[in-house]
């Protein structure tokens, strides 16, 4: 979320910003090993230029409503529908206020009202478009929103409807502002998310140009050694120096021919890592000593360099781990299953979310097994194999799934869950820190790649929606 979280400007509230992930802020290409329901094109990545979700316009403020009210006029029409002056100041508190507490240079008062007015135009456009096309929202998807912004605000629901009173919110505009942000998303995963393919050669590309940057840039790669040390005493004679070499090119020796070199390095290393097998961690490589570099450079994975003199002693190192920033080596991956109830005039979100939780119930109560029911009900084609969805690391869900599993202890069952595919029941089974393969190094390279021409994408299309509209500015924003 990360991985792919959204921001919320939450006036009254401490920090002013809400992270969430509401249904479908952008694919990340869920891999179902028998294919089906929850796989996204062409795996992509979130949407990090997705629409913020906004909650509502708090209105005037207790001291000056009155006034406020009298005052309020309309500065802009979009198709037929206005935005008035109040819409433009509500938000603008909330906006100003979430860089008071950021600090930095604030542009104009003028400057930033113009930028909030033009959002509000943006997103009623969408809106718009959204309601033409016949895309919705059910009360669940709405409710799941709502819940999701006051857990990561760690707030019950009430506390938060308490506070956005004490700004003029009330839950049900909260809820409209909610289902409009929803709607919007809804939107750019339809007319965004399809045009954007990754070929196999931008993949290569990318590789390439991050290999390239990080031959000669210690900044660009991160680097895992195993560190063996025999130091040298301070004003040592020739002979005790050389009695050290020895020592440290008897234990390269051992490690050169196929012993153990954790095991070497506690028998001989002096440094402080020697109990934890001589692994020093991966890092980014400029953080290692220039002599650790320019040992290793040319030395492939699983090689050994040395032994090398410093002015402590003498080092032999083993390169254990490289890889390029951006391309990642390892991951923390889970293992799910999942039954998938798909959404349409004949189920809605919320009749799916009822028909889940008394599945959920009869599998907490040991009356019905997750996976008997996942083969009998789910509508995605890892039904066969009782909705197991095999092994997945970072960004291969789209992210309301993804937050949910992350959110999951191994055995525990989510509440009933809506993307854009549905509504899912999840169980997450266990969690690893695994390497990865060079496939799922593309992956994640693809993933990279696809979530760069998305921005570019949207921004496109968000142009588009904006030409093909009629805006007509009335009086500016005062």
């Amino acid at each position: 979320m990360n991985h792919r979280a959204l921001l919320l400007g939450l006036a009254g509230i401490a920090s002013a910003i809400v992270s969430f992930a509401p249904a479908g802020a952008g694919a990340q290409g869920l891999r179902s090993p028998g294919g089906g329901g929850l796989s996204a094109p062409a795996s992509g990545p979130s949407l990090r230029t997705a629409p913020r979700i906004t909650l509502p316009d708090p209105g005037p403020s207790a001291g000056g409503a009155s006034a406020a009210r009298q005052a309020d006029f309309i500065v802009a029409v979009v198709n037929t529908e206005p935005i008035t002056n109040n819409e433009v100041q509500g938000r603008l508190a909330r906006v100003e206020h979430q860089l008071a507490t950021q600090g930095g240079e604030r542009p104009p008062r003028q400057v930033l009202a113009r930028e909030v007015l033009e959002r509000l135009i943006n997103e009623k456009i969408q809106v718009q478009m959204a309601e033409e096309y016949g895309i919705k929202v059910d009360d669940y998807a709405v409710s799941q929103a709502e819940q999701s912004v006051a857990r990561q605000n760690s707030v019950t629901i009430e506390e938060m409807h308490r506070r956005l009173a004490a700004d003029g919110i009330s839950p049900e505009r909260f809820r409209v502002e909610l289902r409009n942000q929803l709607l919007i998303q809804r939107l750019r995963e339809r007319d965004v998310e399809s045009r954007v393919r990754v070929s196999d050669i931008e993949v290569d590309q990318y590789m390439r140009e991050q290999q390239q940057s990080g031959v000669t840039d210690p900044s660009k790669y991160e680097l895992n050694l195993g560190h063996i040390l025999v130091t040298v005493p301070e004003n040592a004679t020739p002979e005790v120096v050389e009695q050290r070499r020895q020592r440290a090119q008897q234990a390269a020796d051992r490690v050169r021919a196929g012993e153990d070199f954790a095991k070497v390095a506690r028998e001989f290393s002096d440094a402080s890592e020697a109990s934890a097998g001589g692994e020093l961690g991966l890092r980014v490589a400029d953080r290692y000593p220039d002599l650790f570099l320019r040992a290793t450079q040319q030395v492939a994975v699983g090689g050994i360099a040395g032994p090398v003199r410093s002015p402590a002693g003498f080092h032999v190192l083993r390169v254990i781990e490289r890889s390029r920033v951006g391309i990642p080596s390892s991951a923390l991956q889970t293992h799910v299953r999942h039954i998938l109830l798909r959404t349409g005039p004949q189920l809605t979100e919320s009749a799916a979310a009822e028909r889940l939780a008394e599945y959920r119930r009869r599998i907490l109560s040991g009356q019905a097994d997750f996976a008997t029911l996942a083969r009998e009900h789910s509508q995605d084609g890892s039904a066969k194999q009782g909705g197991d969805l095999g092994w997945a690391g970072p960004g291969r869900y789209v992210p309301e799934f993804e937050q949910a599993v992350e959110a999951l202890k191994p055995e525990e069952i989510s509440q009933p869950v809506v993307s854009r595919f549905g509504v899912h029941l999840i169980q997450l089974l266990e969690r690893r820190e695994a390497k990865l393969t060079q496939r799922e190094q593309r992956d994640a390279v693809r993933d990279t790649v696809r979530e760069k021409k998305l921005e570019e994408a949207f921004t496109n299309w968000a142009q588009e929606a904006r030409a093909r509209a009629y805006v007509e500015y009335r009086e500016p924003p005062q």
